[in-house]
């Protein structure tokens, strides 16, 4: 049943509760009735529709404070009935006292929801040798698309979990004026219908939207530590400022760097040259994996295969570097 159907019939519920209710306790038109029973009901769809930017952990937090404020009110009023006061001031003392507590309880279980962890909706049951991964994807580890490919190696474990405001930033992408960013971001959404496909019940959205944090980085590490969840991701920034904060990272691209093959100076590798480097003479090439291989003093073989030997390799942030020379 869609919502469209429970809405319905929630209208419909409405009328005829307003009918039977107007004809029976107010001896009034039953025709008055069914339409107070229906504005009522489109007053409290119109209500539940406001209130679609409530999450669940703020609305759990809400009552919990709710709860807590309840139970300080009773305690302050049975302590002032045991002073000698009447029984009307008793009464307005409840009434003050409850509201007050009230409020106070659901507006510091509002701004400090991040820190109930014991709210029923997010306690998790499950046995003490067993823990749940949460790997939460950014826009551009989803453009990139290689986490098909990993995902399928079942090297990556628990559950993947999408923010809605990544959604929306890779659908804003993918509207773009921009050829190539529009290129992109449907390229986004293409790879995430086929996860979807691949991954069946382990991928899942949050609708958290978090919005006291304008920057979709900054969302990304707070709902990561809300969830206590790890970041896929391939944008280096967002790798630095996460691991600041505490959060585990998944870096494809670190991933990669780590698969490749590893090559000591001394050994001999076949390399087509392909264009010039940046120093004199130079030549570069690349391997199948994408390693740059630099060749001293072979510019005059470019467009060549040729043997070659390897002197140094150079790790850096953006990948591996292979320096070679001519084996002539």
């Amino acid at each position: 049943m869609n919502i469209f159907f429970l809405r319905l019939l929630f209208l419909m519920g409405g009328t005829i509760v307003g009918y039977n209710f107007s004809g029976i306790y107010l001896n009034s038109s039953g025709l008055f009735g069914a339409l107070t029973g229906l504005s009522a009901a489109l007053c409290i769809m119109l209500l539940e529709m406001g209130m679609r930017r409530v999450s669940v952990r703020g609305l759990s937090s809400a009552v919990f404070g709710l709860i807590l404020g309840l139970i300080m009110a009773k305690l302050v009023v049975d302590a002032f009935s045991i002073a000698p006061l009447a029984p009307e001031q008793v009464s307005l003392a409840r009434v003050l006292l409850t509201s007050i507590f009230c409020y106070l309880g659901m507006l510091i279980g509002l701004r400090g929801k991040d820190e109930f962890n014991v709210i029923i909706p997010y306690v998790r049951l499950r046995r003490q040798d067993y823990s749940e991964g949460i790997n939460v994807l950014d826009t551009s580890v989803i453009i990139d698309g290689r986490i098909i490919d990993i995902y399928k190696t079942n090297f990556l474990t628990g559950r993947l979990v999408i923010p809605r405001f990544v959604l929306r930033e890779l659908q804003q992408i993918a509207d773009s004026t921009d050829s190539v960013r529009r290129q992109r971001g449907k390229r986004g959404l293409e790879i995430l219908h086929n996860l979807q496909k691949n991954a069946a019940g382990d991928i899942s959205i949050s609708e958290e939207e978090i919005p006291e944090v304008p920057e979709v980085d900054a969302k990304l590490v707070k709902l990561a530590k809300l969830l206590e969840a790890k970041i896929l991701t391939v944008d280096f920034n967002l790798n630095r400022v996460a691991s600041l904060d505490g959060i585990k990272v998944l870096n494809i691209n670190e991933l990669a760097n780590a698969l490749k093959p590893v090559v000591f100076p001394g050994e001999i590798m076949q390399i087509k040259l392909i264009k010039e480097g940046k120093e004199h003479n130079q030549a570069v090439g690349y391997l199948e994996d994408g390693t740059m291989v630099v060749v001293e003093d072979a510019r005059k073989f470019i467009g060549q295969e040729l043997k070659v030997i390897v002197t140094s390799v150079l790790q850096t942030q953006a990948g591996r570097m292979i320096f070679t020379r001519t084996d002539r």
